[in-house]
């Protein structure tokens, strides 16, 4: 499994930072699954980033306005090098999306769990699975 970390690096420990990019090392040949991890992470910041992005290339003449749409956006965003998330567990017993991943989530599973992240566990995580699965198999 791929595990990457996105977010605003810079405001996290240089200590975080050694661990993040040895965790990113070591996994960055696999490619069946991908683990995301958000750390100092804003999803509306990180739209007004890539809108950002997007209109200093519009004004420096790289991009047509007709050329922006959900694709160019998407690219644009921390995780325009990752697919959309299938599935979003959200623990802590929270049922709200908190500003996290607004643009991706569009067409995700969303779980919300009532056990705060440290108490979540592969059983916790199984039984999530096995009802996304029944969920979405065929009748």
């Amino acid at each position: 499994m791929k595990v990457q970390i996105i977010g605003r690096r810079e405001l996290l420990p240089d200590s975080v930072n050694e661990a993040i990019d040895y965790a990113e090392q070591k996994t960055a040949e696999y490619d069946q699954y991908t683990f995301t991890v958000c750390l100092a992470y804003g999803s509306r910041e990180e739209i007004v980033e890539a809108v950002r992005a997007i209109a200093a290339d519009h004004a420096e003449g790289n991009i047509d306005l007709e050329s922006i749409d959900e694709a160019e956006i998407s690219k644009r965003l921390w995780t325009g090098d990752m697919p959309d998330p299938d599935l979003v567990i959200r623990t802590s017993g929270e049922e709200r999306i908190s500003n996290f991943l607004l643009w991706q989530l569009a067409y995700s599973e969303i779980f919300f769990e009532k056990k705060l992240w440290p108490e979540f566990d592969e059983r916790d995580y199984t039984k999530i699975i096995n009802n996304c699965l029944l969920y979405t198999s065929p009748s």
